[in-house]
């Protein structure tokens, strides 16, 4: 059997969005199910928005999410160079050939003239497509052209009786008719190649088996396989994989919040809780588990279980997945990616051990690591601020407050444990239970009336922080 090589080739014109992420995860998992090789190849001819900052995002980005490949622009490999804008050289001999033998032209028509070209043929109500102008000059009106200096790109010339069919892993059987394209530019004035010569050109270099990618190449398919069969080369077989969309079902985009993968870096979101959610973009395993390992996912993943169907990206969904990850790896797992996200106060106010336990608390429902500022406020150091319906429960509890400093100053032993059994001591001696009991005492000590359990809370908080904060709110209800 043919060894399994496939090919991410991002280009490097912006961020990672989560539809290439998909696209590299789902080529990752197939190379590795199948003992092959992943490929990064760098897709960088469009010079005047790529950049080696863009470039070494992508690479961060998917090193983050766990798909090191094998093959690369910074691992080299039997098989490079992996940039495009280090093959320009190939990409020139294989247009040159095409020429040679018939199979392309030069072309001298002018971005104005291709758009107005164009235009009258819509208004014919005929395909946009080029009518062929170039193709009839003769090798005198091309010299005379060359002569005034006009540019020239290369343009494929496609056959006549150009109906393709191509069996796809995902959408079977795909039939492109015949008239579906003209000739179109394989190598641009500038003597650069158009993506599809290059990318055809590069997963035969590359011996390329499988190229999984997003449905929205699928137009692409039928132009690479004309430049195959012209230059005589082995086409890869094919697999595109459906489109990601916005909950309103139009193709996801910027306009949907969608984020890319180092906006969910930076927002604190595990990089396995990501990729299981990626892999359910369009692909399901036997059975009903939703929660997989990296390694579990590449035992399951096969391509006849990916769907031609539409996938839905549901931040609400994703954040299930990330909180499942982060409830289930807590401090053990995620201390360390948490901590910078912890303001610096509380980390300057505790030793790490109690930074992991506040972590430990707040990991119970905490879908992102982002999110922690927006929880950590009982575990704030200093007295917090009364306000609303704290001050007012605090004010309504002066004798229960004053109570509970007696009760919380007594004993050597400081745990969650002994703060619970001398708090519902004093409930008992002052005949107070349930909310009116602990509501008030937790809007003295932490400003609010709801949080993480209490008594946890004021261990960690520790003994004279709690009762400079009582103190301070029996303060402020004698203050007018």
């Amino acid at each position: 059997m043919k060894e399994v090589r496939v090919r991410f080739a991002p280009s490097p014109t912006g961020h990672l969005h989560v539809g290439g992420a998909r696209t590299a995860l789902f080529n990752w998992l197939f190379a590795r199910h199948e003992g092959g090789r992943f490929i990064l190849r760098i897709e960088d001819t469009d010079v005047e928005r790529s950049s080696a900052d863009l470039e070494s995002g992508i690479l961060d980005d998917l090193m983050w999410l766990g798909l090191a490949w094998d093959e690369g622009p910074d691992r080299g490999g039997a098989y490079g160079p992996y940039r495009q804008s280090e093959r320009v050289a190939r990409y020139r001999e294989g247009a040159e050939r095409l020429v040679a033998e018939g199979r392309a032209y030069p072309c001298f028509c002018t971005e104005e003239e291709l758009e107005r070209k164009k235009e009258e043929r819509r208004r014919a109500n005929l395909p946009p497509q080029y009518d062929g102008t170039c193709r009839r000059l003769d090798d005198a009106a091309r010299a005379r052209k060359r002569t005034g200096g006009e540019a020239e790109s290369v343009r494929f010339i496609v056959p006549p009786d150009s109906e393709r069919r191509l069996d796809d892993f995902v959408r079977g059987e795909v039939v492109f008719p015949a008239g579906m394209v003209g000739d179109f530019v394989i190598l641009r004035s500038n003597g650069l190649p158009t993506y599809n010569f290059a990318a055809a050109i590069d997963d035969a270099a590359m011996a390329i088996s499988h190229v999984i990618r997003g449905e929205e190449h699928l137009s692409n398919t039928v132009r690479q396989i004309m430049i195959y069969e012209a230059l005589g080369l082995e086409p890869p077989r094919f697999a595109h994989i459906p489109l990601i969309l916005g909950l309103d079902r139009s193709k996801l985009s910027k306009r949907h919040g969608a984020p890319n993968v180092w906006d969910f870096h930076t927002r604190g979101y595990p990089a396995e809780a990501i990729v299981n959610y990626l892999a359910f973009l369009g692909w399901s395993p036997p059975g009903d588990r939703e929660m997989l390992s990296l390694d579990e996912l590449v035992e399951k993943f096969k391509l006849d279980r990916v769907s031609s169907s539409p996938s839905i990206f549901d931040e609400v969904k994703l954040n299930w997945f990330s909180a499942q990850y982060v409830k289930r790896g807590g401090a053990r797992r995620y201390l360390d990616e948490a901590l910078p996200h912890f303001p610096e106060d509380v980390r300057a106010a505790y030793p790490r051990e109690r930074l992991a336990e506040i972590f430990e608390i707040l990991a119970e429902n905490l879908p992102s690591f982002s999110r922690i500022v927006d929880e950590i406020a009982p575990f704030r150091p200093g007295i917090p601020a009364l306000a609303g319906e704290a001050r007012e429960a605090v004010a309504g509890a002066r004798e229960l407050l004053s109570a509970s400093l007696a009760a919380l100053g007594e004993g050597e032993e400081w745990s969650a444990a002994s703060i619970g059994g001398r708090i519902k001591d004093l409930g008992a001696r002052l005949q107070v239970k349930g909310k009116a009991l602990y509501i008030p005492i937790r809007a003295a000590v932490t400003g609010s009336l709801h949080g993480p359990d209490l008594s946890r809370v004021m261990e960690i908080r520790g003994r004279e922080s709690v009762l400079r904060a009582i103190r301070s709110a029996l303060a402020g209800i004698e203050t007018p």
